[in-house]
């Protein structure tokens, strides 16, 4: 032991503590060590030291890949504002197809993708970087498209290559993290996509004011050959840092495998032995609860949809088009810590509901004050009232999917890609909400956002209720005098 460097001691002392906690069962915690869901109120120093390698390996990497997944899929809105209609002909509502024809591809792929995670029998870390890497070549060719058929076709391609990153990147949170744990972490990687939608304005604009007409190419050409060319790198190094599954991790020792399969097992409420892919599949599909769910977060995404168009939005505050690109990035700055500490928090106190009213009560009246005042300073504050509150929640709700529908890995992974479909499916009909003609206000738009922010309240609310039941049941049959976890709401 005299010879070993500092951290190679300290990886041998987790070593010994994960061995005492596996062997020893010393860090499974009692009834009185648990709140009233049935989860730990505390980690042991085993259990904390293996949550921080988890930390450390886990998040930098699926954040980095949300966040250039989310740069390459909305470089198309920055390029608008850089004559993108105009070098390819677009006219009427061809732009908004193009928008959302994106996820129509999105929505094919999500179920099968993570089947095949969720299966075994293919590396998530090599398959998630494997599409990473395709959709980078997707993204940079649309520098190559030379009309309206070209746009079309190469943002459905990005949408199929782009479809298995959000999903996969939730299904192996849910494999490795615990309830109380994952809200902060889906936060953290939400961020990600807020960070890149934030910083997608500075990226474009530096681009069009260095590089536009370089070579006779267009500055936003250039906008998809260097966001592409920078994820492909990105992709090869993702896949050495990912994981698999808690039990064949090759970063973790045996011991912290064991403990880190043990720690999930007694989280989960309901839970049962692994099943093939598609028996996980029915199971989800015949679990009611998961079809409120899916209509929960159809409304989040549906009251989301200005993402698409925010650029468009913030220019109907009457600034140049640098100064539109950079006054977008604020908003979303503060989204992502907003986001973040509504995160800790849901984890922390183990609930939903209240984090979920809350924030999209904020997004509903920043909503409301968009479509009904022409006020330059009101207007963007409340830019920054509905992107905050509502970007907040996605985290609390697919962190409650992952622990109510998660009784084995492949209801979980398919629980979370139905509810990702149908939810992303959203963006197709939404992105006809924002035509030009009705600026500034888009008060269709804008009122329509409020009714799904509402939503949303209300389907959090009827879930709430609904778990409460659950619970009363599980009390009933007697196991709540067992380490049986309830539903957390």
């Amino acid at each position: 032991m005299a010879n070993l460097t500092s951290v190679e001691r300290n990886e041998k002392k987790d070593e010994v503590e994960c061995i005492e906690s596996i062997n020893g069962q010393k860090e499974v915690p009692n009834n009185d060590q648990r709140d009233h869901f049935g989860s730990a109120l505390e980690r042991g120093p085993a259990e904390n030291a293996l949550v921080r390698k988890l930390d450390w390996r886990i998040m930098p990497t699926l954040w980095v890949m949300y966040f250039l997944n989310y740069l390459d899929r909305n470089a198309i809105t920055s390029a608008r504002l850089n004559n993108l209609e105009s070098d390819l002909g677009l006219v009427g509502n061809q732009y908004n197809t193009c928008i959302s024809i994106l996820f129509v591809g999105y929505l094919l792929m999500q179920i099968p993708s993570n089947m095949i995670m969720s299966s075994k029998k293919i590396p998530p870390s090599k398959y998630m970087a494997s599409c990473m890497a395709a959709w980078a070549i997707v993204s940079a060719c649309t520098a190559l498209a030379k009309d309206y058929k070209g746009l079309v076709t190469v943002r459905f391609l990005l949408g199929v290559t782009e479809a298995p990153f959000y999903p996969g990147a939730l299904y192996l949170l849910s494999v490795f993290y615990t309830r109380k744990e994952i809200a902060t972490r889906v936060a953290i990687l939400y961020a990600g996509n807020i960070l890149a939608s934030s910083f997608a304005g500075l990226i474009a604009a530096a681009t069009f004011e260095t590089l536009d007409g370089a070579h006779g190419v267009q500055g936003w050409k250039w906008l998809f050959i260097i966001e592409g060319s920078v994820t492909f790198g990105v992709a090869i190094i993702a896949a050495f840092l990912l994981p698999d599954q808690p039990e064949t991790t090759t970063w973790l020792t045996q011991t912290e495998r064991e403990l880190a399969v043990q720690r999930i097992e007694i989280d989960t409420a309901e839970l049962t032995d692994d099943t093939k892919p598609m028996e996980g599949l029915i199971a989800a599909i015949k679990d009611p609860r998961m079809y409120l769910f899916v209509f929960m977060q159809n409304m989040h995404l549906s009251a989301c949809s200005f993402n698409n168009f925010f650029p468009t939005v913030v220019g109907t505050l009457g600034f140049s088009r640098t100064i539109t690109l950079l006054l977008t990035c604020p908003p979303y700055l503060v989204s992502a810590f907003v986001g973040w500490g509504v995160g800790v928090s849901s984890g922390k106190f183990n609930e939903r509901t209240w984090h979920i009213t809350l924030s999209m009560g904020a997004a509903l009246v920043g909503f409301i004050i968009a479509c009904t005042t022409l006020n330059t300073a009101a207007r963007y504050i409340a830019c920054f009232m509905f992107a905050s509150g509502a970007y907040a929640v996605n985290g609390v709700i697919l962190g409650w999917v992952t622990a109510t529908c998660g009784q084995t890995k492949q209801k979980k992974g398919s629980a979370l890609s139905l509810v990702n479909v149908v939810a992303n499916a959203s963006y197709i009909y939404t992105a006809y909400l924002y035509p030009k003609s009705h600026g500034p206000r888009y008060l269709p738009a804008m009122s329509a956002n409020a009714a799904f922010a509402f939503a949303t309240i209300a389907s959090a609310w009827a879930m709430r209720v609904w778990l409460k039941a659950e619970n009363r049941k599980i009390q009933r049959s007697g196991l709540s005098n067992e380490a049986v976890a309830l539903f957390a709401y």
